[in-house]
Order: structure tokens, then sequence, then C-alpha cells
């Protein structure tokens, strides 16, 4: 009776691990050649660098698994690209549309590149000027 109770507990407590699966692709397998193409367009909103393609995290998995539900029911891939961004905003896109609010996406890398080279440059001048006047 004791091993049955010990039994039921470790089941019960592991049972959280068991809940942990591997998503489900679909059928159909130009469904799912589409599916997993649309994963790597969406960035997961958890890991924000990834796409949900390679993302563990939670949302992740149930975002492709919304997404092969709504591929199934039929819905394209730029119709289920923006229902996620209504939903999310255009930063959940790999590649966000330009326009006013997403100028900033596009545009803080090469800002931020640019000015660090300036700094550089300005580094670099100074450093040559005090090897000059010694």
């Amino acid at each position: 009776m004791k091993h049955l109770i010990r039994i039921f507990i470790f089941l019960l407590l592991a049972s959280p691990a068991f809940a942990l699966s591997v998503d489900a692709p679909l059928a159909d397998k130009a469904q799912e050649a589409h599916a997993k193409a649309l994963f790597h367009e969406i960035r997961c909103v958890v890991c924000v660098s990834e796409a949900i393609a390679d993302s563990p995290a939670e949302v992740a998995r149930d975002m492709r698994r919304t997404i092969r539900e709504r591929i199934a029911a039929g819905e394209g891939g730029e119709q289920i690209k923006a229902s996620l961004a209504a939903e999310y905003g255009d930063v959940i896109l790999m590649k966000p549309p330009l326009k006013k609010s997403t100028i900033v996406l596009w545009f803080a890398p090469w800002v931020i590149l640019l000015a660090a080279g300036f700094v550089v440059s300005l580094l670099f001048r100074k450093e040559k000027k005090g090897k000059n006047g010694s």
C-alpha cells in the first residue's frame, strides 16, 4: 500500500512535466511548411531577439499552436501576421513594416552604429594628437 501511495504522489508531482509536450505538426505537409515559414517571421514576445520557431518560451509555443490552427482553418500568412501585429504590435514581426510607429525599429541600429563610429573616430583623433604633441 505504501508503494502505491508513493507512486501516486510521484505521478502527481511529475504531471507538470508531462504537460510539456512537443508541438503537434499539421497533417497536411504543405500547411505545416507554411506554418514553419511563418514561425520564422514572428518574433517571440518573451525572448524578443528570437523567432517563435527557435523559442522555448510557453508563449511562443502557444503562438505556434495558434498559427497552426489558423492555417488549418484556411487563413493566409498575411492575415495571421496582421492579426498578431494588431494584438502584440508591429514589433512582433521580424520584418516590421516601415511606418511612423516602427521608424525606431528600422533606424535605431544604424543611428547607434554611426554614433559609435563617430565616438571611436574622436577617440583615435585625440590619441593621435596626444602622440604628435608629446
